[in-house]
């Protein structure tokens, strides 16, 4: 991995990535399926009576995601955050199913003993992987809170899907300047502050035989993203939802997020984002904070 050390970033982000992570592994189905934890089990404390809270990345994304947001909720949670099979650090499989992930947020949420009844927060696809394990496995939940993925009215036209590969193999290039360089969000999009996206952009590649590659299986992109609607999942959720979008979002447009919470129903919170598109924590990440902390402590001073 590339030096982590954030360029012209303020305090608050330094420090949070500056916060000692946890890095463990669980087999799932003979997949070894890495995520990062704010806690340490073997200090001597009793942590474990703490609330679990469980990040969720999107697509093609990793845990280093939430590594400037996990700090701010690793006092109050348990705070995780995996890496789906085919990203990040975890391992590859020959095929990729929305079933198979939702095992792998049931294995870590039991892995790090984050029960009983934590939370999961998921951005993007990890929200509609979220929703899945939530509408399966909801009554073990204190809630779910879904960041920008869109469920669309089954009436409305379909987001466009990302293109599937056609190459065989992933993409290796000569060097760290030129792999750097390469990064770009998906869906593109600005974001004014680049030393969120150099950081990430850092905790996304590794060095292989012949150079650089990204920290992401290829044939992922093949499998079901938004291909299918989760929308059965949404409604089937056996759990508190909330939702948080971005206000300049390209994949959650107004219409979608009215119809999000009419499905969810009138108590559950809908937060929009200021100046914010679809990758809201990067755009936004002190707002994100702040209004996902709302949400938790919400939930925390009414529970179900």
């Amino acid at each position: 991995m590339a030096d982590e050390t954030a360029t012209n970033a303020p305090e608050w982000f330094q420090r949070a990535i500056d916060k000692p992570t946890q890095s463990r592994f669980v087999d799932v189905d003979g997949c070894a399926i890495h995520y990062l934890t704010w806690f340490d089990d073997d200090d001597g404390s009793q942590e474990e009576h703490r609330p679990g809270l469980l990040l969720i990345h999107g697509g093609g994304a990793h845990a280093n995601w939430w590594r400037f947001i996990a700090p701010f909720f690793a006092e109050p949670f348990r705070v995780a955050a995996i890496d789906l099979s085919g990203m990040g650090d975890s391992g590859a499989r020959q095929k990729y199913l929305p079933d198979t992930w939702a095992r792998e947020v049931g294995a870590v949420l039991q892995d790090a003993n984050l029960g009983p009844r934590p939370l999961v927060v998921g951005h993007s696809f990890g929200g509609l992987i979220a929703m899945k394990y939530g509408a399966e496995h909801g009554e073990t939940l204190s809630g779910t809170v879904i960041v920008d993925s869109p469920v669309q009215d089954p009436h409305d036209t379909p987001l466009p899907q990302p293109p599937v590969p056609t190459r065989t193999g992933p993409t290796i290039h000569p060097d760290l300047p030129t792999t750097l360089a390469r990064f770009r969000l998906m869906p593109e999009q600005p974001c004014e502050n680049a030393y969120i996206t150099d950081f990430i952009a850092r905790t996304s590649i590794k060095q292989v035989s012949g150079g650089w590659t990204w920290k992401f299986d290829f044939k992922v992109m093949g499998e079901r993203r938004f291909g299918e609607p989760y929308g059965e999942e949404l409604k089937a959720l056996k759990c508190r939802a909330a939702l948080i979008y971005g206000e300049n979002s390209a994949v959650v447009s107004k219409r979608t997020v009215a119809y999000m919470s009419s499905v969810m129903g009138a108590k559950a919170p809908v937060v929009e984002i200021p100046d914010a598109y679809h990758h809201v924590m990067l755009d936004q990440p002190l707002a994100f904070v702040a209004a996902l902390r709302a949400i938790l402590d919400g939930w925390a001073r009414d529970p179900i």
